[in-house]
């Protein structure tokens, strides 16, 4: 018998899989608890049946990363009640799972004041795969690495189009589960045309990435996930998709557009 399969390991496989049909992967983000808690559940459903991946950011009083459309959906979960012990309730409580692997996008806080020595357990029980971080330096991760490592749960690193090479290499040899490629510098939100210059800058990171590359910030729109395929290995979707969830439209149908 070979080792058993670490949550994270989920996710490299599912990108990979998608990728080797000749398609980037999708990595769909949702905004926990927006529109509304009640919907939550059947929201993921529906984005889960079409995503790879699954990214369910965990709403903040201070994202500094996110652009308006996820600002906006953060506060409106937060005024709804939101809180990060009834999101892993509720992912624990699906009936049945998400067919997809799900990484929680979050900033450090919240995570600090549910408490490192108790949420790997309790992610993994909730079905978790991974975490993403955007507010915690590589430099400062080691307590929450050692942390997750305990149960097999990700934790992503991001790189940017001014991170230095060494630096570049130093933090896809780190990362787990997948490379976060920003596409950009500044906030999520914005529309990329995916000059070439960020198709060389992917390139150089999948160059140097033992893991998949995924491209994120910006990308809404089927041509650019084309313009990148060969490049990355996948795609993250998230401000497009939120303004899709509030306008009450359909994620599933949104998600299948890009594949077209």
């Amino acid at each position: 018998m070979g080792a058993p399969i670490r949550p994270r390991d989920e996710i490299s496989a599912a990108i990979e899989s998608a990728a080797a049909q000749g398609c980037p992967a999708v990595v769909a983000f949702m905004t926990a608890g927006f529109p509304d808690r009640a919907g939550f559940q059947d929201s993921l459903r529906a984005i889960a049946s079409e995503a790879d991946v699954v990214e369910i950011g965990v709403p903040f009083s201070d994202p500094m990363a996110d652009g308006a459309t996820i600002q906006r959906a953060s506060f409106a979960a937060l005024a709804g009640g939101f809180t990060l012990p009834w999101l892993l309730a509720e992912l624990g409580g699906m009936r049945p799972r998400a067919p997809a692997p799900l990484l929680l996008m979050s900033y450090l806080n919240p995570l600090l004041a549910f408490g490192l020595e108790r949420l790997p357990e309790a992610a993994a029980q909730a079905g978790v795969a991974g975490f993403i971080v955007p507010d915690l330096p590589y430099e400062e991760s080691a307590e929450v690495r050692v942390a997750l490592d305990r149960v097999g749960v990700a934790l992503v690193q991001m790189v940017t189009p001014v991170t230095p090479p060494a630096r570049l290499e130093m933090l896809c040899r780190a990362s787990q589960g997948f490379v976060y490629a920003v596409t950009m510098t500044g906030t999520t939100g914005k529309h990329v045309a995916v000059p070439d210059e960020v198709l060389g800058y992917m390139d150089r990171v999948k160059a140097v990435s033992p893991v998949p590359v995924c491209a994120g910030f910006g990308i809404r729109r089927a041509e650019q996930v084309d313009r990148l395929r060969g490049h990355v290995d996948g795609v993250v979707v998230g401000s497009a998709l939120v303004e899709v969830l509030e306008r009450g439209d359909d994620p599933a149908a949104f998600l299948r557009s890009l594949k077209s």
